[in-house]
């Protein structure tokens, strides 16, 4: 029987493809954190994450928190002396009014004098300008002297303000009250859907208004003619702030995760 000759094979050949690594993940491992194959940074490549994007706004007010006073008084007399002593007499009693009173402490009376000559006789004036923190305490001293001064002084109707710090104050807690509103808004929508709300990326103040006054009582009358309630509702302070905020929502994987743990 004859034997056969064994078969010659061609050569194997073998053919390998490099595929590229999913979007997102790391090559080599020398490549630095956040780098894909290729250098291309991985935030580039991977899909955005899950985010929220509310809006939040406020509305706060502030009452003044100072009041303004000035009293005017004058003397006009033949003598240089008697004006004087006529004016001093008075002041020095508006001035201890205000401190015993109406607790006001040095730094709060301000006096200014002005003499002058006019045709035969000379002519002393002067005024007192007094600032209240407490407004019913202003009311008491205002009241007494009218009373025991009548006609030889001129009070002035009190002007209402804002100390600086006041007004900072609303300010921060106008915007922390925005936010406060847009932080509730995301939780709220999360917890319709079934998801947790994470951590804030941007908060950002887009509008901040400040005015005095209610909006429909800014055409009202003079401020002459007001009551002291109207007036001090016609200086009250009003601020809104309207923010713009972007939340992180959690992964599926981090509640899951944790929903393994508390199992366990």
């Amino acid at each position: 029987m004859q034997q056969l000759a064994p078969l010659s094979l061609p050569p194997a050949r073998v053919f390998a493809e490099l595929v590229s690594p999913p979007f997102g993940t790391r090559g080599r491992e020398n490549e630095p954190p956040g780098v894909a194959a290729g250098g291309i940074p991985g935030s580039l490549l991977s899909p955005p994450g899950r985010e929220l994007h509310v809006s939040g706004s406020a509305e706060l007010s502030a009452s003044p928190d100072r009041a303004k006073v000035t009293v005017r008084l004058g003397s006009r007399k033949g003598e240089a002396g008697a004006a004087r002593s006529s004016v001093a007499r008075r002041l020095d009693y508006v001035a201890q009014t205000a401190r015993q009173l109406g607790a006001v402490s040095e730094d709060n009376v301000i006096v200014t004098r002005n003499f002058s000559r006019i045709d035969n006789a000379y002519k002393m004036e002067a005024e007192v300008c007094i600032t209240f923190s407490d407004f019913g305490k202003m009311q008491d001293v205002c009241n007494f002297l009218v009373e025991k001064l009548d006609s030889s002084v001129i009070i002035s109707l009190p002007h209402f303000y804002h100390t600086v710090e006041t007004v900072d104050a609303l300010r921060r807690r106008v915007c922390l009250a925005a936010v406060g509103s847009a932080q509730q808004k995301a939780q709220e929508v999360c917890r319709l859907f079934g998801q947790s709300l994470g951590k804030p990326l941007l908060i950002k103040e887009e509008e901040v208004k400040e005015w005095e006054g209610h909006l429909e009582n800014q055409t009202a009358s003079s401020s002459d003619s007001q009551s002291l309630q109207q007036r001090l509702q016609s200086a009250t302070l009003y601020a809104s702030s309207r923010i713009f905020a972007v939340f992180e929502i959690k992964g599926e994987k981090k509640r899951k995760r944790a929903a393994l743990m508390n199992a366990d």
